[in-house]
């Protein structure tokens, strides 16, 4: 057993109302300026849609992440002998307007028009595509280019009744097996030990753009003024201080999460090499990620050099409880097996006036129709499961099961505390789950949410930090 410490992030997607307000500070604080203007290191998708940039899961298309050729992971763009890094139209051709004009355009009978200009050429552009194009619009033709629609549900979009929407908001996953850090060859990109973080090191990237091609979530970007790759660098100056990263703190919706999780170095590679996809999301959480509690654990890590004080944040990470104790979050398309290490409690569709509506149920007569809710669990499944709708199912179930228990609390309703009871025994939960998962999906306070230590410089094979100070056994 080989422990490493990695800072995770859990995002909610329940209560994401697309406000873009994370993609924003984040364009202010890293990205505004010269050749990072079409870079949305955090964007948040409407789904069902084409994503940015347009159609990124097509891996058919993009040849990105890991396949499996004789039992053994290949890149993919390797096994495919094609680097296929999207090109500008297939993110948007940055511009801004011809201000200038109108101030001085000579007086004439028409009002003055500032059109388009190319960031890139300066030349005027005919604008046709942008970050958020679709925005709101997942009942229209641009379901047609989600790859996550069977085609029985792309036929949804012509019954509007029918039409469902969530918000996606993605960064870079900071994955454990990146395959964009194996596809660099000048070994620009490295993961951090400390904290897990990837990060490109400028001094060495030459602009190839393999990296760009290799990762399947599309979240390395080529800047053309400076000629190199970049990234989200999980704002790591504000964790290293323990703080959380802009995207994070600025989130109206509050649905973001961050903590620490223990993981087995060794254990990486077996699990993102399993044959079945469908056994990725079980394997990882259960094999991969580590109990905090366990005697064994803890004395690995400490071995690894592993500080006390971030084995005892990791026991109180939020990300480690949805994740590994509660498994309600959940990676984005584990198929690409590069084990990604930002999660999703998938959303619930509008589930009591749905129901009371098309059923006359209640919301406690829901938990044996979470399979028939608006938004397909086989869709849901497709982004975050690999297909295996169990999983999404007995997670939706979960969080139904603590709004009946919490409903249960304040209405006064005959019966419905018996089914309240019955509702968790059926998602697996006990009672102190349910009270705990509603105080942290609910009304967590920030130091619930944002459970970061601070980075010590390097800790492997360092002295111990802090040891004995919190308490450990």
């Amino acid at each position: 057993m080989r422990v490493r410490a990695q800072i995770a992030m859990v995002m909610n997607l329940d209560k994401c109302i697309g406000c873009h307000t994370c993609s924003v500070t984040c364009k202010n604080v890293w990205t505004n300026r010269q050749g990072a203007e079409y870079m949305w290191w955090n964007n948040v998708e409407t789904r069902p849609g084409p994503g940015y940039p347009r159609q990124w899961e097509n891996q058919d298309k993009y040849n990105g992440g890991w396949a499996l050729s004789g039992g053994k992971l290949v890149l993919r763009v390797e096994l495919k002998k094609s680097y296929k890094p999207p090109g500008l139209d297939d993110y948007y051709h940055p511009w801004t307007y011809d201000y200038e004009v109108l101030f001085s355009e000579t007086q004439a009978e028409q009002q003055p028009v500032a059109r388009p200009i190319s960031l890139v050429t300066n030349e005027p552009v005919d604008v046709k595509y942008g970050p958020n194009w679709n925005d709101d619009l997942a009942g229209t033709e641009y379901i047609l280019e989600d790859v996550n629609m069977s085609e029985t549900e792309r036929a949804v979009y012509t019954q509007f009744k029918d039409v469902f929407m969530m918000y996606l908001p993605r960064i870079c996953n900071h994955c454990l097996n990146p395959s964009c850090l194996a596809a660099c060859p000048r070994k620009a990109i490295y993961k951090r030990e400390e904290d897990g973080i990837v990060l490109v090191d400028q001094t060495r990237c030459r602009g190839y753009r393999y990296c760009v091609a290799a990762c399947p979530y599309k979240k390395v970007y080529y800047n053309w003024k400076t000629g190199k790759s970049e990234k989200c660098i999980f704002c790591y100056p504000r964790v290293e201080a323990g703080q959380p990263t802009v995207c994070s703190l600025t989130c109206v919706g509050k649905i973001r999460y961050m903590g620490v999780l223990l993981y087995d170095a060794d254990k990486v590679l077996d699990v993102a090499a399993e044959p079945d996809p469908k056994r990725l999301v079980r394997r990882f959480a259960d094999e991969v990620l580590l109990d905090p509690y366990d005697p064994n654990v803890v004395a690995a890590a400490r071995e690894a050099g592993i500080p006390d004080d971030w084995i005892a944040a990791a026991r109180r990470s939020p990300v480690y409880k949805m994740v590994k104790v509660w498994k309600v979050a959940f990676p984005l398309h584990p198929e690409f097996r590069t084990l990604p290490m930002v999660f999703y409690v998938p959303p619930l569709s509008p589930v009591v006036t749905t129901y009371e509506n098309a059923y006359g149920a209640k919301i406690t007569d829901i938990m044996p129709k979470v399979s028939e809710l608006r938004i397909p669990i086989q869709y849901l499944a497709n982004m975050f499961t690999a297909g295996d709708t169990a999983l999404v199912e007995q997670a939706l179930k979960k969080l139904l099961a603590v709004r009946i228990y919490e409903r249960a609390k304040n209405v006064a309703e005959p019966g419905l505390a018996e089914k309240a009871k019955a509702a968790l025994q059926e998602a697996g939960l006990s009672e102190a789950d349910a009270e705990e998962m509603y105080r942290l999906f609910a009304i967590a306070r920030f130091e619930d949410r944002f459970v970061i230590p601070t980075n010590p410089k390097r800790y492997t094979n360092q002295p111990q930090v802090q040891r004995g100070v919190v308490g450990l056994p």
